[in-house]
């Protein structure tokens, strides 16, 4: 059976970290008609302005959201004033506030150093984008995984957050039922075709409230090792993750579309 003809969405892509060698190809990708649209996802104010010049010139194609990176240092007072003054100028024309986030993979290298992390900053760097998510009812794109994960539902709930996206996420089965529970979405990579805990994860979690991401311009093992990653590669995840699930193929795109269209309303 061919597969070329099914429709996804790449929920969560950087397409400003695809640099003058690789943008060809990202371009190429984008023109498929089988790709129906992106979320771009920002990782800070200078990445904020490449993806706004990427959403202009593929309208309906790429969807911009503006945010700050966890897994970075953190920025100053004047940068982070004038970060939000970008969000809160842009509210208009932004699909979703991201992707921001909690440092674990940050914090856990410091410790293996033997040195020490205050996540406590990050949590009041996030708290303003969550407070606009909330206000705006817009949805949130959030890198947060491990023990890191229900300090930020916590958050969320706090605010009544209604639409989250937690991407690539990794966690434990509580964090996981409460996740489901608020009807909070996650997006699967490439690698639910290899890795047990990403596989297993996509059989626990409800149907309706997963999508696909590549995470581009990211790196996958497996299958993909030496390949780079493209927006295309979202058919590879929804033909696993319905095969996971047992569904037939078609059926399981066109409810990962939804749950997209759910998620940011396109």
């Amino acid at each position: 059976m061919r597969h070329d003809d099914i429709h996804v969405v790449d929920a969560h892509i950087h397409v400003d970290g695809y640099k003058l060698d690789a943008a060809a190809e990202l371009e190429e990708a984008l023109a498929d008609p089988s790709l129906e649209y992106v979320i771009a996802v920002s990782m800070n104010l200078a990445s904020c302005h490449h993806t706004e010049q990427w959403a202009k010139r593929y309208p309906n194609k790429v969807l911009p959201a503006y945010g700050f990176h966890p897994e970075q240092a953190l920025p100053s007072d004047e940068e982070q004033e004038v970060l939000l003054a970008w969000l809160d100028g842009h509210k208009e024309s932004m699909a979703a506030i991201g992707e921001v986030g909690l440092p674990y993979y940050m914090r856990e290298e410091a410790l293996k150093r033997g040195g020490s992390f205050d996540r406590s900053p990050y949590i009041e760097l996030l708290e303003p984008f969550v407070k606009r998510a909330a206000a705006w009812d817009m949805p949130i794109v959030l890198h947060a995984v491990y023990d890191d994960a229900p300090i930020v539902v916590d958050l969320l709930e706090r605010y009544s957050v209604r639409r989250a996206h937690f991407h690539w996420f990794k966690g434990d089965n509580k964090t996981i039922d409460r996740m489901a529970g608020n009807g909070y979405f996650i997006s699967f990579t490439p690698d639910i075709c290899y890795e047990d805990e990403i596989r297993a994860l996509a059989r626990q979690y409800p149907p309706e409230q997963a999508m696909t991401e590549t995470d581009g311009p990211w790196p996958f093992e497996g299958p993909y090792d030496g390949r780079r990653t493209l927006p295309t590669m979202a058919r590879d995840v929804a033909l696993e993750w319905a095969a996971l699930r047992g569904m037939d193929v078609r059926e399981a795109a066109k409810l990962l579309r939804e749950n997209a269209k759910r998620c940011y309303g396109v």
